[in-house]
């Protein structure tokens, strides 16, 4: 392998592989280094042990505070146990920052074949629930997902990765910059940017051999808004890893005598009508998985029926009141105004899912997926994504102004499209 390349891009989630098949569509050099594997068999809740970050006791990692942290380490990243929801969010946020995202959109949802979930793919208690949902005043529509529907088995099983190729994740487009040229290296964590004379000139990490050095001439980091703002801080730059979000979520669980919500993608339906108000989402969603549920609902969620389980999850945008440290250290917790956004979308799906004759509520612990803010725009890299280093630059979640409260897997791979055509013209 070359010693020197023009691009190197850290991570191959939803912006790092997108900007790395960018560049190589223009013909530039690009090494995409990945700390993960590639996975060649997911889809299962022991598959997951291998990709999802736990502790050594196999339990999910959490914040300092308690809140769970849902993360992948492998290629392409938190798109293959995504719910495949293609939602676009803070694209007037972007613009009046200087970013115009609309033709990226537009191209990334052709692409990734964005289209609302049939309502043939839905269980008769998301059915029910929409009906519910109208009937009390409130707007359930169906989810735009990444999803090719005339694959999807309806497993429910979204979250551990899909067995059947379903759904559009980040290693489509990984697969396109390897074939145009573009090389990888797994397993491989890049620890910090080589800089001399305010200028980057590589990165320094660690392999499967040991040590790593690997000079570059551009460097793009996208290793997800936990690692980036580490690399960025080993590197000088300790503006980095605060104003941390992670779209702070609970599911509430229900039993429904009847009903059956396992046999349906995930998230198969949304209601949006309250997130520019009180900030919260609800959308469908149950954890297939027993064990699961007992890690994020405990014992009480562990012994609800599988075949009787409805829920719907609420989904807050929550306030940036965390922080990541240089060692690792996550600090993360449920501020006031969170809760009271929280609380408020419990009441909401908790009348829904009453409305459907379902009972024993079971709210599950505080939990984020959506994890970012850490290099904001701004505040660590400016409208080019730049950092004060020249040719170092940041393109994944950390630097989203503030919490969504919605999926932006989307809005990253239209940033993705963004930054690799500004960095060729």
């Amino acid at each position: 392998m070359k010693k020197h390349w023009e691009y190197v891009v850290v991570g191959s989630g939803a912006g790092g592989a997108t900007v790395a098949r960018e560049l190589s569509m223009m013909g530039r050099e690009v090494l995409i280094v990945e700390a993960g594997r590639y996975e060649e068999h997911i889809g299962t809740f022991k598959d997951s042990l291998r990709y999802f970050e736990t502790t050594g006791y196999r339990t999910p990692r959490t914040s300092e505070e308690g809140v769970i942290l849902w993360r992948t380490i492998m290629a392409g990243g938190s798109t293959v146990v995504s719910c495949a929801n293609g939602t676009r969010c803070l694209q007037e946020e972007f613009n009046d920052l200087g970013i115009d995202l609309e033709g990226e959109f537009r191209k990334a949802e052709r692409e990734m074949g964005i289209s609302p979930t049939p309502k043939s793919l839905l269980s008769d208690a998301s059915l029910s629930m929409g009906e519910a949902a109208s009937d009390l005043g409130y707007k359930m529509e169906p989810m735009p997902k990444f999803l090719d529907f005339s694959k999807c088995v309806r497993c429910g099983c979204c979250t551990f990765g899909c067995m059947r190729a379903a759904k559009w994740t980040a290693l489509n487009y990984l697969a396109d910059a390897l074939a145009l040229g573009a090389e990888v290296l797994y397993e491989t964590e890049a620890h910090e940017a080589i800089v001399r004379d305010g200028k980057v000139r590589g990165i320094r990490g660690r392999g499967k051999k040991g040590y790593v050095e690997i000079e570059a001439d551009n460097v793009i980091l996208a290793a997800g808004a936990l690692t980036t703002p580490i690399i960025l801080q080993n590197s000088g730059l300790q503006c980095a890893g605060k104003n941390l979000f992670v779209d702070t979520f609970v599911n509430v669980h229900g039993i429904a005598e009847g009903l059956n919500q396992a046999g349906e993608p995930p998230m198969a339906l949304v209601d949006h009508e309250f997130h520019d108000e009180k900030g919260f989402i609800l959308s469908p969603h149950i954890n297939v998985s027993r064990t699961v549920r007992f890690m994020e609902a405990g014992r009480k969620g562990f012994m609800m029926p599988t075949d009787k389980l409805v829920g719907i999850m609420v989904k807050t945008a929550d306030d940036a009141s965390g922080r990541v440290y240089p060692d690792g250290r996550v600090s993360k917790a449920v501020t006031r105004e969170d809760q009271k956004r929280i609380n408020g979308g419990v009441e909401v799906a908790e009348e829904i899912l009453g409305k459907i004759g379902a009972g024993r509520f079971v709210v599950s612990k505080p939990q984020g997926t959506h994890v970012g803010g850490t290099a904001t725009i701004g505040t660590v890299v400016d409208g080019y994504l730049e950092t004060k280093v020249r040719h170092l630059h940041v393109c994944d979640a950390s630097v989203l102004p503030h919490a969504p409260g919605l999926p932006p897997i989307l809005t990253i791979v239209a940033l993705g499209k963004w930054l690799g055509k500004a960095l060729t013209h």
